[in-house]
């Protein structure tokens, strides 16, 4: 856990401004195990998150109340500006478009500031006045213990899949492990794996830099990044023939038309979506009409009883039926 602590560090620590470095780094390592992130807003409290909620930190990097804390100024932005973009922020339109920009590592930097409209629609942002480094965490061995739910071993395919819940409970990491391990393969299962499509909108599954997927998402998966979820599954469809495509936090009508053209191609589909029940899934018209026509095979839950990840139980909706955890729905 130290090493991973010390790699995270390294990773992130360049990208950070000076001295807001150096009073981070005051602290003992360890603080990396579980940090989550690091928010730089203008002129208000330097703040680090993590699984024990915010830590904010003075000048000489002691852990204070709020109103004590260090405030970066427009100096500190700036230099962070500099940092993540290697000093060319036009570079980075389509990134700033979408309010974040990935750093080494898989790592996500996301801004905020004035948005810029053109035909109504965000063409970059402006005025910068917040940055919320994003540390990203790869759990191998996540879904290992739920993978095999996902299998339909009799025809030797994969279940057509979601993963629910409310926000922060883990769905992209569990995502990711469940790709990585249909990819290569589980043998003590028997499973030899798949060709898997990946497409990560906004390079969190892979944690993509320049293309290149910083994160372990498996041997046989091709990963389209940065590229929008039905755009995307329609040209994986036409030119990497996966036989699974995987793709994180549907939602949209769009998604949803993508998604049937897939399955009707017979290609597997495993995706997340933000939700806490069966009700609020059905509740959103795309994703109702989908659970209408009986297309998933499997629906995990996830939650935090047990802390974020926690897989609360896997149903068949078709019959309602629990494979794993509670009560039958």
């Amino acid at each position: 856990m130290q090493d991973l602590a010390v790699s995270i560090r390294d990773q992130i620590i360049s990208y950070v401004p000076r001295n807001i470095g150096e009073i981070i780094d005051r602290h003992p390592v360890c603080l990396w195990e579980s940090l989550e992130e690091i928010r730089l807003r203008l002129g208000r409290p330097l703040a680090l998150h993590g699984r024990q909620g915010d830590l904010f930190l003075d000048s000489r990097g002691a852990a204070v109340a709020a109103a004590e804390a260090y405030r970066p100024g427009r100096e500190d932005l700036e230099q962070a500006l500099h940092l993540i973009s290697s000093a060319s922020l036009y570079a980075f339109e389509q990134e700033l478009r979408c309010g974040y920009i990935t750093i080494p590592g898989g790592h996500r930097v996301g801004l905020c500031g004035q948005a810029v409209l053109e035909q109504g629609r965000v063409a970059r942002l402006k005025h910068i006045t917040g940055l919320n480094y994003r540390i990203a965490r790869e759990i191998n061995g996540a879904a290992l213990p739920y993978v095999r739910y996902f299998i339909d071993y009799r025809r030797r395919r994969v279940r057509h899949s979601l993963i629910i819940s409310p926000p922060r409970c883990g769905k992209t990491t569990f995502l990711r492990d469940l790709a990585r391990l249909i990819s290569d393969g589980v043998p003590e299962l028997g499973f030899s794996g798949f060709k898997v499509g990946m497409v990560d909108e906004r390079s969190e599954l892979a944690g993509s830099f320049q293309g290149e997927p910083q994160l372990n998402v498996g041997h046989c998966t091709d990963v389209l990044d940065a590229c929008p979820k039905a755009e995307g599954m329609m040209m994986l469809l036409r030119s990497m023939g996966p036989q699974v495509i995987v793709t994180d936090e549907i939602g949209l009508e769009e998604d949803v038309r993508a998604m049937e053209e897939v399955i009707h191609a017979g290609v597997a589909v495993i995706a997340t979506v933000h939700a806490g029940t069966l009700e609020e899934l059905r509740a959103r018209p795309g994703l109702r009409r989908l659970m209408q026509m009986h297309i998933f095979e499997r629906v995990l839950f996830l939650g935090r009883s047990r802390g974020p990840g926690t897989v609360e139980r896997i149903i068949d909706p078709r019959s309602g039926k629990v494979v794993y955890g509670g009560s039958d729905v």
